[in-house]
């Protein structure tokens, strides 16, 4: 695929995450999904610095190439905004049922960031770096964000009387 096609594809699917990003956090309980949305932006940050820092994963095709060497529109837009559909999808469920809505949500974005790495320049992966590595850090921090929600919302069932 050509560099332009690349940035383009890139500049679409982000539009269209940023078009959606105000549907999935103005709902009811604004407050968690906000919440939500910031663990999950400041999870990926950290996860993917360490990651690009420590030369696992690659990125060529980056907005603001000189200043940064992470994937903004995964860390801020993509990733935060499927987490977001996964907790208000699976806010009620039971166990079994929130793991199989996150496999209906990781295995297609594990897909394509497979089909990206091996037909497109937007990612590569590094020393020994596999999709199942991808797959199973997306699953742990899907369930690790699930599981800052449940306690915030605890934390609010629970609300202690400062009167």
């Amino acid at each position: 695929m050509k560099r332009k096609h690349q940035v383009t594809l890139l500049s679409l699917v982000t539009a269209i995450g940023i078009a959606l990003l105000p549907f999935a956090i103005v709902k009811r309980s604004f407050k968690d999904w906000i919440i939500v949305y910031l663990v999950s932006a400041a999870g990926n940050l950290l996860a993917d610095t360490y990651l690009v820092k420590k030369g696992f994963i690659q990125y060529k095709i980056r907005p603001f190439p000189d200043k940064f060497k992470i994937h903004l529109p995964f860390d801020l837009v993509h990733n935060p905004l499927l987490l977001l559909y996964y907790n208000q999808w699976a806010l009620n469920s039971r166990p079994l049922s929130q793991i199989f809505k996150v496999l209906l949500i990781s295995l297609p974005q594990v897909m394509m960031e497979t089909i990206a790495e091996k037909k497109t320049n937007l990612i590569t992966w590094r020393k020994g770096w596999t999709w199942y590595h991808s797959f199973f850090s997306m699953m742990g921090k899907f369930f690790i964000c699930r599981l800052i929600i449940a306690f915030v919302r605890k934390i609010n069932r629970e609300r202690v009387s400062v009167t």
